[in-house]
């Protein structure tokens, strides 16, 4: 697994208590700030970089996107 600074492990974990371990039980960024108690734009741009150290996936919906830890992580 990628190497998480502090932030990125808080929201890896804010995941995995919200349940968000599989594409079917996604959530959104708002979700996810609500839980971690942090700013959205903080989440956000964690979120992107987690993306892309491909620990999560982000699946774009009509609405808002929605992200899950992907399996194995």
């Amino acid at each position: 697994m990628a190497e998480l600074n502090p932030m990125e492990e808080l929201i890896v974990k804010a995941m995995q208590e919200l349940g968000a371990t599989k594409d079917t039980a996604i959530k959104t960024s708002d979700d996810i700030a609500k839980k971690s108690n942090r700013p959205k734009g903080m989440v956000n741009n964690t979120l992107v970089s987690l993306v892309q150290k491909g620990v999560i996936k982000r699946v774009a919906r009509e609405k808002a996107s929605g992200y899950y830890i992907i399996a194995g992580k």
